[in-house]
């Protein structure tokens, strides 16, 4: 009997810079792809979901969890300035301006409409402190393996 595992996986760089563009902050870390954005994939490869096109933070440590749709407490959700393909893995890069999702950021998320919309996959992080003057750059990669 012929058997394949599928994994899909991810990693999330974010960093913070002040107002003058001076890097403050830095984490890399994996990430939760959540049963949704596994459904999404598979409805991908017939061509019928939207495609992401948005990334969110929040101030909720709530672990991950695979039944995962949304974020705990959101804080901001911006459109997605670049999203790329290369072989077997998707990078998508978002940049929170200041005064957007400003505050205690631990959770994030990749999502396909800029409200609500399927949630691909969720991580929770030690504090990100942005503040009002911030900007902040998220860059995730999702690697099927």
């Amino acid at each position: 009997m012929f058997q394949e595992n599928l994994k899909v996986t991810g990693a999330v760089a974010i960093k913070v810079f002040d107002k003058n563009g001076a890097l403050k902050q830095e984490q890399n870390i994996k990430n939760l792809v959540v049963t949704s954005g596994k459904e999404f994939i598979a409805a991908a490869m017939v061509g019928t979901p939207t495609q992401m096109s948005h990334m969110a933070v929040g101030s909720s440590s709530t672990a991950a969890a695979n039944g995962d749709t949304a974020l705990g407490a959101s804080l901001g959700r911006v459109a997605l300035s670049s999203s790329t393909s290369s072989g077997a893995v998707v990078t998508y890069v978002a940049t929170f301006p200041a005064g957007t999702g400003t505050g205690a950021v631990v959770e994030a998320g990749v999502f396909n409409d800029p409200t609500a919309g399927t949630m691909l996959c969720r991580t929770v992080f030690a504090v990100v402190n942005k503040g009002v003057d911030d900007a902040m750059s998220i860059t995730w990669a999702i690697t099927v393996s």
